[in-house]
């Protein structure tokens, strides 16, 4: 038998047409387009879902955490408008209301210990000042200022020898 060519086929066969048992090139090429840009597209997708997330991390907000739960609700419901949320909760910034009250109690807290006791307190460096008999270990905690650990910082002193 010989291979003879239809008289109704072209004469010259288009480049993308491979010979039997010969690699097809351009599956190949087309695969690795087809590859590189689904993993493209995929990090694109991800990049841009996580963008509200990203901007409330880097200004350090307060909802930040809010902002996150929506970015994953948006991922696994396919709802874009807590996505949408999400974006306008990372762009808005509201302000810090908790700083400013703890300041305000804790200035009242101070006030209201410094009437109760009814009389005026010295501070921690002026009350040791001039009186060199009191015991270093006899000082007792009573209110007005605090050090943060919840305890006062004005000593009361007393004297270690009462007797004569």
């Amino acid at each position: 038998m010989t291979s003879a060519t239809h008289p109704v086929a072209p004469h010259h066969l288009p480049a993308f047409i491979t010979a039997p048992g010969e690699t097809d090139v351009l599956m190949v090429t087309m695969a690795v387009i087809l590859l590189v840009s689904v993993l493209g597209f995929g990090i694109l997708f991800l990049t841009l879902h996580t963008l509200p997330e990203r901007i409330a991390h880097k200004s350090h907000k307060l909802q930040f955490e809010i902002v996150a739960v929506l970015g994953l609700l948006a991922l696994f419901t396919h709802m874009h408008i807590f996505w949408v949320a999400g974006l306008l909760l990372a762009l808005i910034d509201f302000p810090d209301f908790g700083g400013w009250l703890g300041r305000i109690a804790g200035s009242v807290e101070r006030i209201a210990d410094d009437r109760s006791s009814g009389a005026a307190k010295t501070p921690p460096e002026t009350a040791d000042a001039g009186r060199g008999d009191a015991a270093p270990g006899a000082r007792e905690v009573v209110g007005g200022r605090h050090d943060g650990n919840g305890e006062s910082t004005i000593p009361k002193l007393v004297p270690a020898n009462t007797g004569s």
